[in-house]
C-alpha cells in the first residue's frame, strides 16, 4: 500500500523554463481547509498544481457515504489531469486537509501546452501510470488484507519511521510528528479509517488491540507508535 508518491512531484520534475511556462498558463488560488478542489463525477476539466499545503484524493465505495482515500498529495503535485486529457467526469474527489494555495490551469490550455512539449507530456503519462498502479494496489489491499494489517501498514507509512532503525522525522507527508517517545500520526480515527477503506468502528477495535499490546498509544487526533518493529510485523501479516 502507499498513499504518498515515491516519485518526484510533477512541478519538481520540470526544468525552470518549463515550470515558468506551465505556471504562466493559469492563476493562483487559495482554498480554505475542507474545500473540494475537485469533485468526483464533476464535468470540469481544469488541472491544479499544489503550491502549498496537502490534500486527500478519495473515491466513493459501495458502502454509500464511506470513502476510500487513495492518496495524499502535497506541494508540486499535479491533480485533475485525467479529466483534462479525456474530458470525462472526474474520477476522484480532492479535498484540502488545511489551507491550500494552488495554480489552476484550464484543461484547454494544459492540453495545448502538452501538445507542444512532448517531454512534459511524457512526465504526465508517467505520473498517470504510477498513480493507476498505486490505486490498483490500494483496491487489492482493501479486498485481501484484514483491517488490522491495513492499519498497521498505514501507520508505518504515515509516520515515516524505519521499523529496523531509529526514528527519523520525515517531511514527505502531512501527518507525522516526533515526540519524546516515538513518532505520532496526527489523524482522527475516522480519517484513518478512510485511508484504509474501513469503518471507524473497525479501526477503533484494531487500535484497542494495538494498545493492549503496548504497540501504540492513542489520544485526541493522534496515534503514537511505541513499538515500530512489532507494528511492521503486523503489517507484513505476522502475529495476526
Amino acid at each position: 500500500m502507499g498513499l504518498l508518491g515515491t516519485e518526484l512531484a510533477f512541478a519538481h520534475t520540470l526544468t525552470p523554463q518549463e515550470r515558468e511556462s506551465v505556471m504562466a498558463l493559469g492563476s493562483r488560488k487559495r482554498y480554505p481547509a475542507d474545500t473540494h478542489l475537485l469533485t468526483e463525477g464533476d464535468r470540469s476539466s481544469h488541472v491544479v498544481i499544489i503550491l502549498r499545503g496537502w490534500v486527500t484524493v478519495s473515491v466513493a465505495t459501495d458502502r454509500g457515504a464511506t470513502r476510500l482515500i487513495l492518496g495524499l498529495r502535497g506541494p508540486g503535485e499535479l491533480l485533475g489531469e485525467m479529466a483534462a486529457l479525456d474530458q470525462h467526469p472526474r474520477s476522484a474527489t480532492v479535498r484540502a486537509l488545511g489551507p491550500i494555495e494552488a495554480q489552476v490551469i484550464s484543461g484547454d490550455a494544459f492540453r495545448r501546452f502538452l501538445a507542444l512539449h512532448p517531454r512534459v507530456s511524457g512526465l504526465v503519462i508517467r505520473q498517470l501510470t504510477f498513480r493507476l498502479r498505486s490505486a490498483d494496489q490500494e483496491r487489492s489491499a482493501l479486498a485481501s488484507l484484514t483491517v488490522l494489517r491495513r492499519l498497521a501498514g498505514r501507520l508505518i507509512e504515515l509516520s515515516g519511521v524505519d521499523p529496523v532503525g531509529p526514528y527519523a522525522p520525515s517531511d514527505t507527508g502531512p501527518s507525522s510528528a516526533p515526540t519524546a517517545s516515538g513518532p505520532v500520526v496526527q489523524l482522527a480515527q475516522d480519517e484513518l479509517a478512510a485511508t484504509i477503506g474501513a469503518t471507524r468502528e473497525a479501526v477503533a477495535k484494531a487500535l484497542r488491540l494495538l494498545r493492549t499490546q503496548n504497540i501504540v498509544r492513542t489520544g485526541n487526533r493522534m496515534v503514537e507508535i511505541l513499538d515500530p518493529a512489532l507494528l511492521a510485523l503486523l503489517a507484513d501479516g505476522h502475529q495476526e
